[in-house]
């Protein structure tokens, strides 16, 4: 798989019947690895061992109604509390970011009403935090540290 613009980190693989999977450790589970899992998985390994987020407070892959549609995230970290602090949306490597991936993880929050959204594609990682009363996002450098909520 291609390299990430997240550090090295030190993935479990298996190969059963001619496919490679990864192990995930918040599901608990080996996945298929398809380019987007590449990305998930670095994104949840970066957020547990450089920014601190516990695993307990991370979920991925669940399904959510937007406009009468299923949808699935791809990951969501929650406070302490029960409500969402960050919402991720990852992307193929070979997926460029642009407009209407901002517009699908904005869509995504109208349900789940996050203060923080980040959307990768692996090699480019764009941050955001939530204006509510203005109805906008703010870019930031950074997502913050767990300490830091």
């Amino acid at each position: 798989m291609q390299q990430l613009n997240f550090p090295r980190f030190p993935f479990r693989f298996k190969n059963s019947e001619n496919k490679i999977s990864i192990f995930d450790c918040i599901r608990k589970k080996f996945v298929i690895l398809q380019p987007e899992e590449w990305v998930r998985q670095h994104c949840v390994l970066y957020l547990i061992t450089v920014k601190g987020y516990p695993k307990s407070l991370i979920n991925i892959e669940k399904e959510l109604i937007v406009n009468g549609l299923r949808k699935r995230y791809d990951i969501v970290i929650f406070n302490p509390n029960g409500n969402i602090h960050l919402i991720v949306e990852c992307k193929s490597p070979t997926v460029t970011i642009n407009q209407d991936t901002f517009d699908q993880i904005a869509q995504y929050n109208r349900s789940l009403n996050a203060n923080f959204l980040m959307v990768t594609n692996g090699i480019n990682h764009y941050y955001c935090q939530m204006d509510f009363e203005n109805e906008r996002y703010n870019f930031l450098q950074d997502i913050p540290f767990y300490s830091e909520q």
